[in-house]
């Protein structure tokens, strides 16, 4: 398992994880990309990495439909969350509790929360939801494949 924070970029996606330098606040990169990103957050507790792995598994396979969709994948590990991240996630709407140990928030281009997981998502659900909101709604009338 590794331990350091990470950020990488993924056709998409982006990994966070604890490697020692400062990133910037959930907040402010939520804020950054609203208009131009969705965004889902995954949040989980050691206790959870089975359902992390399996979570991040499904949606490397998946880059070309997270790019069509203009979605980036922030992951969260409890063991080096931010302080000020986790007071952020305890507010609405993300309401993380203490207990919890793996949870997902699909954020839409305007910046709400549109749908919140309790365990791993599918892809093909989550691009399900997507592909009906109104704003994926337009785009894909428009031709719009990122």
């Amino acid at each position: 398992m590794n331990t350091g924070w990470v950020v990488g970029m993924l056709v998409g996606m982006i990994w966070l994880e604890n490697a020692g330098f400062q990133s910037p606040s959930l907040k402010n990169t939520l804020a950054a990309k609203r208009d131009h990103r969705r965004v889902l957050v995954i949040y989980s507790r050691e206790s959870s990495q089975q359902e992390l792995d399996a979570q991040q598994k499904a949606f490397q396979a998946e880059k070309t439909g997270l790019a069509e969709r203009d979605l980036d994948v922030i992951v969260l590990t409890d063991a080096k969350l931010p302080e000020t991240d986790r007071r952020f996630l305890m507010q609405n709407p993300f309401n993380l509790s203490p207990a919890t140990g793996f949870k997902g928030w699909l954020i839409g281009k305007d910046g709400g929360v549109k749908h919140a997981f309790t365990k791993p998502v599918d892809s093909g659900e989550l691009f399900r939801i997507i592909d009906s909101m109104p704003m994926r709604q337009a785009e894909m009338s428009k031709g719009k494949k990122s």
